[in-house]
């Protein structure tokens, strides 16, 4: 596919440089997405990649808390300890902020100089000055922002704002298909459990002259006891009847 891409954009007069790179952005973020690594380390691997491509000395990855409507700094190449522990951003203040709320790209050509951007003390002390803000986003929901900083002014043409758009939309797929994966293996993790204390009640009943209430009750009364989950007894108590089963 790259040898394919690379020969067409050789035969092809009309392209860009601008647009040959971001072609090559594209898909190397599509190969570090469908890699077997860790999200961490695919947004990590975004970052740097975009750094690359667009030449920017800062590019961060915030993701969206929809329980504080904050942006709080996921993955970013900056080595510089004051940019990455900035606080977190409210949706509709500063710039990344704005373009949660508008949904849409919003490029500064200086941040120092600029009332929206919250933090040109931090700017002037990482010679940052133009910067480009784009929503990541699945269909209309916004999983968050990325952000590329220059040192120079710099306005971001068309292509390089298609670019960055087209890389935070894979970036939010990636995000997303993660988050769904991980409420998939909890539903089958709370099913187990559910499993568990059910087989749990069953032996105490057997057990006991109890009834299902009852059984359920002692179970809770271990948990609280024994600071333990409801789950965690109900695996003390199948053993302990596997055990006396084998004996």
């Amino acid at each position: 596919m790259k040898f394919a891409l690379n020969h067409w954009m050789r035969n092809n007069g009309e392209i860009s440089s601008g647009k040959a790179r971001g072609f090559s952005l594209l898909y190397e973020v599509s190969r570090v997405i469908v890699s077997d690594h860790y999200l961490e380390e695919i947004l990590c691997l975004i970052v740097r990649l975009t750094a690359e491509i667009m030449n920017s000395k800062i590019c961060s990855l915030m993701l969206l808390d929809e329980g504080t409507q904050e942006l709080v700094i996921k993955a970013t190449q900056s080595l510089s300890e004051a940019y990455r522990s900035k606080p977190p951003i409210k949706v509709g203040e500063s710039v990344s902020g704005l373009a949660v709320l508008k949904k849409q790209p919003i490029a500064i050509k200086d941040v120092k100089k600029d009332g929206r951007y919250k933090y040109p003390e931090i700017a002037r002390r990482e010679d940052l000055c133009s910067l480009l803000s784009v929503p990541m986003m699945v269909k209309k929901k916004v999983m968050g922002v990325l952000n590329c900083y220059t040192t120079e002014v710099h306005e971001f043409s068309p292509d390089e704002i298609e670019i960055l758009v087209g890389v935070s939309n894979q970036a939010a797929l990636a995000i997303e298909n993660t988050q769904l994966l991980g409420e998939k293996i909890e539903a089958v993790e709370e099913l187990e459990n559910r499993k568990k204390v059910e087989r749990a009640k069953g032996i105490l009943m057997k057990r006991h002259p109890i009834g299902e209430a009852e059984a359920y009750r002692r179970i809770q009364k271990q948990s609280m006891e024994k600071r333990r989950s409801l789950h965690e007894i109900a695996e003390a108590i199948i053993v302990s009847e596997e055990i006396a089963g084998s004996l």
